[in-house]
């Protein structure tokens, strides 16, 4: 987990980092199938082979979080959800969920459900973020809902009603997601369960709070405060033991 962890945030590093370019994405591409056939040029280039080996992630899985960090190097505009935003929450979470299945230990459906998983994730980050992309020029939800609720980016911050009924759908969107990904838990081992479930109850709750909060995500980035999260957290420990 800590090498898939180093390789996904040194990859998110480099689309939103001083050094972002194509060129830096793409030899770091050129550098991780090389890492992936053994021939190492960073240092965590032997963990990520010893992981990716050990566990067979495929390189294609690896390399779609590469795809997803050069979608942000432009100024983004989505046009549908599906397929749009679908395959871009594959490539920056989708892909992430099957790769930490496949470390945790599975059977069954799980990685299809961790996809679905996945794609709460970034639906939740995406409205949590709302503020913060509109002013680096990414604007994720798309544009033909954008155009059916008469709401453009440049009126967000109005925070009128339309604003609010598109904010309504697309919580209700990410709770679906939530919805159909919770028979995963019980595919996992032990220990990726716990860890699915305070990821879950952490994710959730931030977006009860963004409903709370009747949709300002721009005064101030919502975050859970220091007892929700213990209370999340200290929940994961008897999924780990086996208690529950």
């Amino acid at each position: 987990m800590d090498a898939l962890y180093a390789y996904f945030r040194l990859t998110d590093d480099l689309a939103d980092g001083p050094q972002a370019s194509r060129q830096a994405l793409a030899d770091w591409r050129a550098r991780t199938r090389a890492a992936l056939d053994g021939k190492f040029t960073h240092p965590i280039h032997p963990a990520l082979h010893r992981t990716a080996t050990t566990f067979a992630i495929p390189g294609e899985e690896l390399e779609a979080v590469i795809d997803g960090a050069e979608a942000d190097l432009d100024p983004v505009r989505i046009a549908t959800f599906s397929p749009d935003l679908e395959t871009y929450c594959y490539r920056v979470a989708g892909v992430v969920g099957r790769a930490c299945v496949r470390v945790w230990g599975f059977r069954g459906n799980a990685l299809e459900l961790a996809v679905d998983s996945g794609l709460a994730f970034q639906l939740t980050n995406v409205l949590r973020d709302l503020g913060e992309d509109l002013a680096r020029g990414r604007v994720y939800l798309p544009a033909d809902e954008l155009a059916r609720f008469g709401t453009p980016p440049e009126t967000w911050r109005d925070r009128s009603p339309a604003f609010r009924d598109l904010m309504a759908f697309q919580v209700g969107r990410a709770r679906d997601y939530y919805r159909r990904a919770e028979p995963l838990a019980d595919l996992l081992a032990p220990d990726g369960r716990a860890v699915f479930g305070v990821m879950t109850g952490v994710y959730r709750r931030l977006l009860d709070e963004i409903e709370r909060r009747e949709f300002d995500v721009f005064t101030e980035r919502i975050r859970l405060g220091r007892v929700t999260k213990a209370r999340v957290f200290l929940g994961g420990w008897p999924v780990k033991w086996g208690w529950v």
